[in-house]
């Protein structure tokens, strides 16, 4: 029997490498049907799909009758097909959903203290925003030790464009519960804030929080340069 591992992992590579753009639609069904049935060739159901219904969208909107109909579809594989229409529509609902709309570093902090709640290590956030400020996701960037976090600008980056993210709060926990920030967190903050302009990005703030309080690097910044 031959070894189809390879190309089924080479055909992942490269969607999760380049997107679907330019994929003639029996490669599409091809890798999805990757994950109803998990070991052999599927090219050539792919094919017959496409043939019996026509197109992509012909063989999504086919019932599960007719896709059964067709050697090979079996009722996992045809519930598998009719789930992804029915998954696209509530993505898209959900994306058109008002969301919380963030206007001030009190509002991010309202969204961004639960997840710092009882924190016994030192960790980093980062809040995503939409062009519109509307929240698009919160993401856990890194947790160190009990006095130190790593904030790494590429993986900050690498977060904040999968959500397509206009403007980022970023968040860390001081553990000794003293929230003035250090020269060292300034420092850091312009470096990234820096960075992130040549992807697009808008670092709204860096917020340090300790138990029950918070401090806008934004402001302190301000303080500082007044002094």
């Amino acid at each position: 029997m031959a070894d189809h591992s390879g190309h089924r992992q080479r055909v992942k590579t490269e969607f999760l490498t380049r997107g679907l753009a330019g994929w003639p639609e029996h490669r599409v069904l091809e890798l999805l049907l990757f994950y109803a049935l998990p070991q052999g060739d599927v090219n050539g159901l792919s094919h017959e799909l496409m043939e019996q219904f026509g197109s992509l969208a012909g063989v999504l909107d086919a019932s599960r009758d007719e896709l059964c109909r067709v050697k090979g579809v079996s009722d996992h594989t045809a519930t598998l097909l009719k789930l992804i229409p029915a998954l696209c529509g509530r993505y898209l609902n959900s994306r058109s959903e008002v969301r919380s709309v963030i206007h001030t570093a009190e509002d991010a902090y309202a969204v961004l203290a639960p997840y710092f709640f009882g924190a016994t290590n030192e960790m980093s956030y980062v809040l995503c925003l939409d062009g519109k400020n509307q929240i698009l996701g919160v993401r856990k960037l890194s947790e160190g030790c009990i006095d130190a976090t790593s904030v790494n600008i590429r993986r900050i980056a690498e977060e904040a464009l999968a959500l397509r993210a206009a403007r980022i709060y970023l968040a860390h926990n001081h553990i000794s519960n003293i929230a003035l920030p250090s020269r060292e967190d300034l420092d850091t903050t312009m470096v990234i804030q820096t960075a992130l302009m040549g992807v697009g990005v808008e670092l709204v703030d860096h917020l340090i929080f300790v138990d029950g309080d918070m401090v806008s690097m934004k402001e302190s910044q301000r303080y500082i340069e007044m002094l």
